[in-house]
């Protein structure tokens, strides 16, 4: 019932606040939050009418995206509550102002620090994506497991975001990426990226600043499907608030986790 539910909200946040703004924002509704992040009306209204059906459909704080923003106390109830919501209103908020179709609208559940449920809804396609902790990993309905990932390090697709490393350590990893088949820009989204990962179509991705509602979602959708969302030094993810920047390597299994750890810190 709550895994229904909570899509439901989702989509429909979205059809009301989000989509029909997509390619018809207006100049006064895109706005600069902190330097280089901008926000549009449509993350703070969906913000905003998820984060009041979600209390009234489970009563426990909110930590959303836009009102950590402009109160970057709220963020701490992840380790102070036993439970929170985390919400992303629209993920890949870059792409949806520039009329880019990768974006999604996010959210999950955290008890005692784990991620016990997870949505994720791509509006333009249609596609929902949800997960809970032991239950599994499902896409519109049908469920999800990772296919296998090459072996050989030299035919594995992956994703290096390196935007936020000190500017040594990452033409460290750019050079050693050098070893893997393809290394591919990402989308600017992780509510589109981890399923990309889970799906087949990408095999690692390697993050660094690891914002808790952009990573929450797709970690559990992962590792429900098969996959690994760790940190480098192998501890599993959880959620934290902001600030957390010691990177994060997703991968389609276990081995392939393996491998590409150490072809990136190979110095």
């Amino acid at each position: 019932m709550l895994m229904d539910k909570v899509a439901e909200i989702l989509a429909e946040a979205s059809a009301e606040a989000v989509e029909p703004r997509f390619r018809a924002l207006s100049a006064g509704e895109v706005m600069e939050k902190a330097p280089g992040e901008i926000v549009t009306i449509a993350d703070r209204e969906a913000e905003a009418i998820i984060a009041r059906r979600l209390h009234e459909l489970l009563p426990v704080p909110v930590v959303g995206e836009e009102a950590v923003a402009a109160d970057p106390a709220l963020a701490q109830a992840i380790h102070d509550e036993p439970a929170v919501w985390l919400v992303d209103p629209v993920d890949g908020t870059s792409n949806f102002v520039a009329g880019r179709p990768d974006y999604a609208v996010m959210c999950s559940l955290v008890r005692g620090g784990l991620t016990v449920a997870s949505w994720i809804w791509q509006p333009v396609a249609a596609t929902a994506y949800r997960a809970e902790l032991g239950a599994g990993a499902w896409r519109d309905g049908e469920r999800l497991t990772r296919p296998p990932a090459p072996a050989d390090a030299g035919k594995l697709t992956g994703i290096l975001k390196s935007r936020f490393l000190a500017p040594a350590d990452r033409r460290r990893m750019e050079a050693n990426c050098s070893v893997f088949g393809e290394i591919d820009p990402g989308r600017s989204a992780a509510g589109i990226e981890y399923p990309e990962v889970v799906e087949g179509r990408v095999d690692f991705i390697f993050y660094w600043r690891t914002l808790p509602w952009d990573h929450a979602p797709g970690s559990l959708l992962l590792t429900e499907a098969g996959g690994v969302a760790a940190r480098m030094d192998g501890s599993p993810y959880r959620p934290e608030a902001p600030g957390c920047e010691d990177g994060l390597l997703i991968a389609a299994d276990p081995d392939t986790w393996e491998l590409t750890r150490g072809v990136l810190l190979n110095a």
